[in-house]
């Protein structure tokens, strides 16, 4: 299909509607190409167009059309400019519309069957010109009347009667006054050709008749488009005029250089191009030219004659005149009228024009006394505007001497480089390297522009400029050590020889030498008194330099690309090698916070000294680091170790393989973290550790010692029943009260025992009596608990004398990077630096996403120490588990009271945000109020307890359908009270339950009671039911009120998805529309980037809670 050919819009329709200042604006801007885009729909006859404007992005404007006897004009517009209707943009949209309106449209559709012998004439009738001979005569053959572009020389016409009707011009006669003569202009119009006499007649066409005249007068279809086309380029390229005067355009006027393609196009169309007179010719050459022709007069000076030839034949400059900027005409008067046009290689400048066509009589003269200024200050300038030749070879032309480049290179002590750049020209004195108004006579400014652009990509390619050459040749001129070193060989030495260039030497050189092959790097590994610590040492070579490293390290630090040696030699630092060695011993530096002529490296930094041996080309290691260090840069390697046949268990392939890193990690007194997801069964695999332990021999002089596990106290019971379960052989102790309550000693307690259980309490409170136990190792259970590197837990794990050391958490980093640290501070004290450090160096560039190469490293180094598995990964044949968020709506008198609350918060806390920490506790309990409200009305004021909670309501009706179809279901709540609502309304049903919170007495006992009882919902909260629970029996979750820590409804939901579900589960998380609930599921989505960013993928970094974070909280 063919495109849609564009509207021809009229323009004087176009100044009518936006005014003539706001359509000239829109010709500039068309001219200037703004108009981005434009669309036509002929079926609504809409213009639809993006025109850039002042404002960064582009307007949109629509433009209605209408239609008028002379084709389409414009009925209405808008924009969505300031103006809004009818502005210059609209304009410039129409203009453009116009512009693509006269392309050729190219036809593929409705075209007559051809046969064979038609065929080839149409493919090779274009190419050989035999179509466009023939184009006449087609045209008449086909019945329809032939159209010609007719010229003819106009000149003003005086208004004698009314100065506002009647012709404004008249045909122009070679006995007209002077000043007559000088308004001649060309003009055109449209013809026909008679039918009973054969001659060109207007016949009342006229441009702004043309449009609309092609079927009243049967004329050639293809040579009316031409004639509309032509028209709508002369008003789309100037402002209309307004006269009477319409049967003309003026290519004096024509500003669009298409002139000449339309000119082409006619010829190919058969359109003829007559004169008004019989035997008039018109014609159009190939190219038109305009110079300056210097002859010597009788008097001795010098006569300047302006030259203007079509084809390269002079022509009478009397009779010339313009055609737009972009072409001349030559002209006629004789009793045979004629007229040749020509365009110009380039457009006129206005100096140009004013050369040509305002000398009086075209010639300049200059007196003979004059001469010398003439060469000295305007010839230069003169032959830069024109081409200046002496036909007569009267006048000895001077010939402008070339541009040198003179580079002065001063050599001062200490290593300075003082250079400057200036121009000579032949023998003349230097020039400064930019021009002057007292200099610019002298010079070739388009010459020295070439050689700049020549030589200062030598420069900038090296960094020695910007882009521009006058920035790249005067950014400096003074040079120190390396600086200078570079600048000699990589620019000095590179232009030096060219023969526009000159480099000029002050003092004594010295021999520079770039080293440029690729380093070599040795690492090395030495022990030292310290158990965990080695000293690293670190040397490079460069063809057979050693290289300092204290020299290299702080050029490194600082930034810089070069490194100069004493003996004048000098290599880049912009290489892989060094780029990574910086990381290296950055993130070296920062770990053990070694000064940097005694490096130092932890054998918990395994994955770091991997990096080291990748980079380098030697390594040597110590003996007891290669034997500690093996099995971590390899964890996959880790050999598998038969599980003890005293663990009364099968254990799955992934258990397998995480026993066997547990056991290798103590084996080698290297500590860890298991982060295996809830439900993966942790304990056992710690058990099947503890059962392989008590196995191994030990020394005749040497005791054999209990492992220590502290758990939160509601799973205590669970690890002693577990050990009875899976290692009933093992001695277990479990300390249920502190020393003065239970009047037993802790040493006493473990005497004997394999392994003692007690809860964070009273490990806390009777941390010295622990301390005073030997142990064979310490494991933390729902390791989170200690995640706090403030409180006195953290520390008390940290303190604790233990070879060993091993964190159980499903959740090992719920909110911040720093959770992550406090843990591998306890179990691998050297992988990591202090907190401070490690906030720098990772925590706030991953926040500000400064840096994502970050999370990458930070994966690499946690990687030997942590192993996790997700059950999608381990156990893919657990069913599948479903999760939906459910919008409940509130209820109109809900809804009114929250956005009053809301404005009320907002408000309060206006102001108390950015100083965060300060107003942390006024800033959470506004969030905590509006997250209670968004449950319930009643639980911030028991006087709205008549507002009806549409949650509950829709909790009831869920839970209605589960409880029907012999399900079982978990609800989950932060808010206890809210928990005593739903339990008010099933009993209230009449539906069974049990219910959990931290106050429940006999923990135990409850949860007994649901697994193997027979009520249907179980009601907890969040904070108690979040770990230690196996639920399996239920397969319904439901999560009340959403929180921003993705890892707390996580371990919530895993109490029922783990080993041992053999249904589906089902999740319903349900939020309240339009309330904080909300933004908590937007915020809770970025916090669980987060975790899978470090922990188990390569996903993008999120921030933790921020004050942007609250601030997107409080909106509405």
């Amino acid at each position: 299909m063919p495109e849609s050919i564009f509207p021809l819009v009229d323009a004087t329709e176009i100044s009518r509607l936006v005014g003539r200042s706001a359509f000239e604006r829109g010709q500039a801007y068309f001219r200037q190409g703004a108009v981005v885009d434009v669309a036509w729909n002929p079926a609504t006859r809409v213009v639809s167009a993006f025109v850039q404007g002042g404002a960064p992005e582009p307007y949109a404007c629509s433009i209605t059309l209408g239609t008028t006897g002379r084709g389409f004009r414009p009925i209405f517009s808008m924009c969505d400019c300031p103006v809004g209707i009818d502005c210059k943009h609209v304009a410039a949209a129409l203009i453009d519309t116009n512009a693509r309106a006269m392309k050729p449209l190219v036809a593929s559709s409705g075209r007559p069957e051809a046969s064979i012998a038609t065929d080839w004439k149409s493919l090779l009738g274009s190419a050989v010109d035999v179509t466009a001979d023939r184009a006449a005569a087609n045209t008449e053959a086909a019945g329809t009347v032939p159209m010609a572009l007719q010229f003819e020389l106009r000149e003003r016409a005086a208004r004698t009667h009314d100065r506002w009707r009647g012709p404004t011009s008249t045909s122009a006669s070679p006995r007209s006054s002077a000043a007559v003569a000088a308004t001649r202009r060309l003009g055109v119009r449209p013809v026909v050709r008679s039918s009973s006499t054969g001659a060109w007649v207007r016949n009342n066409l006229t441009w702004g008749t043309v449009v609309h005249q092609a079927n009243r007068m049967n004329l050639d279809a293809e040579q009316h488009r031409w004639f509309a086309e032509f028209a709508a380029v002369q008003r789309a390229s100037r402002a209309t005029y307004t006269g009477q005067d319409l049967d003309w355009i003026y290519l004096d006027e024509f500003a669009s250089p298409l002139l000449w393609h339309l000119l082409d196009e006619a010829a190919r169309l058969g359109i003829a191009l007559v004169g008004v007179k019989k035997n008039a010719t018109v014609g159009v050459a190939r190219r038109a030219s305009v110079g300056l022709d210097a002859s010597a007069d009788e008097s001795g000076g010098l006569a300047l004659a302006t030259t203007v030839a079509f084809d390269d034949a002079e022509v009478d400059v009397d009779s010339i005149g313009p055609v737009g900027a972009h072409g001349l005409y030559s002209y006629s008067l004789s009793s045979t009228f004629g007229v040749t046009l020509a365009p110009l290689d380039a457009p006129l400048t206005d100096e140009q024009r004013r050369l040509v066509f305002e000398t009086p009589s075209h010639v300049i003269q200059v007196p003979r006394g004059e001469k010398s200024e003439f060469f000295d200050d305007y010839y230069p300038r003169l032959r830069r505007i024109l081409p200046i030749t002496s036909a007569d070879e009267s006048v000895n032309l001077p010939e402008q001497a070339t541009a040198t480049l003179v580079l002065t290179a001063m050599f001062e002590p200490k290593g300075r480089l003082r250079i400057s750049w200036g121009w000579r020209y032949g023998s003349s004195a230097l020039l400064p390297l930019s021009a002057t108004a007292a200099d610019s006579a002298l010079r070739d400014e388009a010459d020295e522009d070439r050689i700049l652009s020549l030589l200062s990509h030598t420069l900038t390619a090296r960094g020695w400029g910007g882009a521009d050459p006058s920035v790249a040749f005067a950014s400096r001129n003074v040079f120190d050590g390396v600086d200078a070193a570079q600048f000699v060989v990589e620019v000095i030495d590179q232009i030096d020889g060219r023969d526009d260039v000159v480099v000029e030497t002050v003092g004594t050189r010295p021999d520079y030498v770039e080293l440029t092959e690729a380093p070599e790097l040795t690492v090395t590994t030495v022990e030292t008194d310290k158990r965990d610590w080695f000293d690293l040492g670190i040397m490079v070579t460069v063809e057979g330099r050693t290289i300092p490293f204290g020299p290299l390290f702080t050029a490194l630090s600082k930034g810089k690309k070069k490194l100069k040696l004493v003996d004048n030699s000098y290599l880049s630092l912009e290489q892989p090698v060094f780029e990574r060695l910086l990381e290296l011993i950055n993130e070296g530096r920062s770990m053990a916070e070694w000064e940097i002529d005694t490096p130092r490296i932890s054998r918990y930094q395994a994955s770091l000294w991997a990096d080291f041996e990748d980079l380098a080309e030697e390594t040597v290691e110590a003996t007891s680091w290669r034997a500690a260090v093996s099995g971590l840069n390899a964890i996959g390697a880790v050999d598998t170790i038969a599980v003890p046949s005293s663990v009364k268990a099968e254990l799955r392939p992934y258990q397998v393989d995480g026993f066997s890193w547990l056991a290798f990690l103590h084996a080698h007194s290297l500590g860890g973290i298991l982060a295996d997801d809830m439900g993966l069964g942790k304990t056992l695999q710690t058990l099947a550790l503890v059962a392989h332990a008590r196995e191994q021999p030990v020394a005749a002089d040497e005791t054999r010692v209990p492992f220590l596990v502290v758990a939160p106290t509601s799973v205590v019971s669970n690890w002693v029943a577990e050990a009875q379960r899976f290692t009933p052989h093992l001695v277990v102790r479990s300390i249920t009260a502190t020393e003065a309550k239970s009047k037993k000693k802790v040493a006493a307690i473990c005497a004997g025992a394999d392994l003692v259980i007690t809860s964070y309490a009273l490990f806390r409170l009777d941390f010295s009596a622990y301390n005073g136990v030997d142990w064979a190792g310490l494991i933390l259970d729902e390791a989170q608990f200690a995640k706090n590197l403030t409180s006195r837990i953290h520390q008390c794990a940290r303190d604790l004398k233990a070879p060993f050391k091993l964190a159980i958490t499903g959740t090992p980093m719920e909110n911040n990077l720093l959770e992550l640290w406090s843990l591998f501070a306890i179990t691998a004290p050297g992988l990591f630096p202090s907190s401070r450090r490690f906030t720098e160096d990772y925590v706030r560039p991953i926040d500000r996403g400064e840096n994502p190469e970050l999370i990458a490293r930070l994966r690499r180094r946690i990687r030997p120490l942590m192993m996790r598995r997700t059950k999608q990964l381990v156990a893919p044949e657990l069913p599948d588990k479903q999760e939906q968020e459910l919008q409940i709506e509130l209820a109109p008198s809900h809804r009114k009271l929250y956005d009053v609350v809301l404005q009320r918060e907002r408000q309060k806390l206006l102001g108390l945000i950015d100083d965060l920490d300060k107003n942390r506790f006024i800033v959470f309990r506004s969030i905590t109020l509006l997250r209670m409200l968004s449950l319930d009305a009643s639980l911030i004021d028991e006087k709205y307890a008549n507002i009806p909670s549409s949650k509950l309501d829709s909790l009831m009706e869920q839970l209605d359908d589960v409880v029907a179809e012999g399900h079982r279901a978990l609800v989950f709540s932060q808010f206890t009270t809210f928990l005593h609502k739903a339990a008010a309304r099933l009993d209230a049903l009449g539906v069974p339950y049990e219910y959990l919170d931290g106050s429940s007495r006999k923990r135990k006992d409850i949860i007994d009671r649901f697994k193997q009882g027979e009520a249907p919902v179980f009601l907890i909260s969040l904070k108690a039911g979040g770990f230690g629970l196996n639920l399996t029996e239920a397969d319904y979750v439901f999560l009340l009120d959403p929180w921003w820590n993705p890892a707390s409804e996580t371990q919530a939901i895993d109490r029922t998805h783990r080993i041992g579900q053999t249904k589906n589960v089902m999740v319903y998380r349900l939020v309240a529309e339009g309330t904080i609930e909300e933004k908590v599921m937007a915020l809770k989505a970025k916090k669980a980037e987060l975790t899978d960013a470090v922990l188990d993928d390569e996903a993008a970094f999120s921030q933790a809670l921020t004050a942007d974070d609250i601030r997107g909280l409080l909106e509405s």
